[in-house]
């Protein structure tokens, strides 16, 4: 009942916690769109892919002690950080779910590494995936436009989901 909970706390602790609310939103939507098993409905909102079941989930899981919230203060705005609990590596164990693969486990530390607003792109491409890229590029363009992103950003993209994707096959 609780299994798409359990991978979301698994997902997080795989990454050694999660800054940014944005990034985690992210990160799960590139995870799901590169075939892992995540549920979660998306819908495209004002910084791309956004799951308001995720959030809730999130929010479920803090209120259950299985993943911790941290508030960060930036001054100009708050940052959350988000960790594995051992009360939520006991829950994970609990609900038998698989260890993450070695290609999600990559996965997840490459895109830790990237900037949320990377990511932004990232799952913005990949949200419009049916498209042909110059399509995408330019949809890209047309919703991310105060975020002026450069060819090169774009051509990163590309590369880095289609080093995830050959990564993932490997595996």
């Amino acid at each position: 009942m609780l299994e798409e909970h359990a991978k979301i706390v698994q997902f997080i602790g795989a990454a050694d916690g999660i800054t940014g609310r944005k990034k985690l939103q992210k990160m799960v939507y590139i995870a799901k769109k590169l075939q892992f098993p995540y549920k979660e409905k998306y819908d495209f909102h004002i910084y791309g892919p956004y799951s308001e079941e995720l959030t809730l989930r999130i929010e479920e899981l803090c209120n259950m002690a299985f993943l911790q919230e941290e508030r960060q203060d930036k001054g100009s705005y708050v940052q959350y950080k988000y960790q594995m609990t051992d009360a939520g590596e006991h829950f994970t164990q609990m609900a038998q779910i698989a260890e993450p693969s070695a290609a999600l486990n990559s996965c997840i530390k490459q895109m830790k590494e990237k900037s949320s607003r990377f990511l932004e792109l990232v799952s913005t491409l990949l949200y419009f995936e049916n498209f042909p890229k110059e399509e995408q590029i330019e949809k890209v363009r047309v919703v991310k436009g105060k975020l002026n992103y450069s060819d090169e950003e774009i051509e990163e993209a590309f590369s880095f989901v289609m080093n995830l994707m050959n990564e993932k096959a490997i595996h």
